[in-house]
């Protein structure tokens, strides 16, 4: 799948109040899961088995990998759902994110067989946060929708969406 390139304002340079702001173009957006060391290679493993992710290049840490300690993993990048996700183990506990129940971050993942989808991410390890929910109780233009979470916290909603999703009115 080509990535196209979004463009951010328009095409040529800007100038306003003295400051001139060049146009800034995005070609990907990639999202970086960071889970607690050193388990970022369990989450890899969760997310090829419960989503079928597929791990495109892996980078140690290489302060770890030179003391011959248990390497961290910097970052791994999956190719998911046409879309690429970065997982990384907490490479330093300052940074640690404060402990809640959830991450405030939800991941939804399109299928026509949400209930095999939620079986399959919970037989790898996931938990039901939500069982499927169909028809206006889905909400957000969908069909079908159920919640997992996975063992690192994060929410996944696996969703399939409506024949015809109305058009928003400008």
């Amino acid at each position: 799948m080509a990535q196209q390139e979004v463009t951010n304002g328009g095409s040529e340079k800007k100038t306003g109040g003295g400051n001139d702001i060049m146009e800034v173009k995005f070609t990907a957006l990639k999202p970086q899961l960071v889970v607690e060391a050193p388990k970022a290679n369990e989450a890899i493993l969760f997310y090829k088995a419960a989503f079928g992710a597929e791990e495109l290049s892996r980078t140690l840490h290489p302060k770890r990998k030179a003391d011959q300690e248990l390497p961290l993993i910097l970052s791994a990048q999956l190719s998911l759902a046409g879309s690429t996700i970065l997982v990384s183990d907490l490479a330093d506990p300052s940074e640690t994110p404060a402990k809640s129940e959830g991450t405030g971050l939800v991941f939804y993942l399109e299928t026509d067989d949400v209930a095999s989808a939620v079986n399959k991410a919970v037989g790898a390890g996931a938990v039901v946060v939500s069982e499927i929910a169909e028809g206006e109780g889905a909400g957000c233009g969908l069909s079908r929708v159920g919640k997992v979470k996975d063992p690192y916290g994060v929410v996944w909603a696996i969703c399939s969406p409506s024949a015809k999703v109305a058009e928003v009115e400008a």
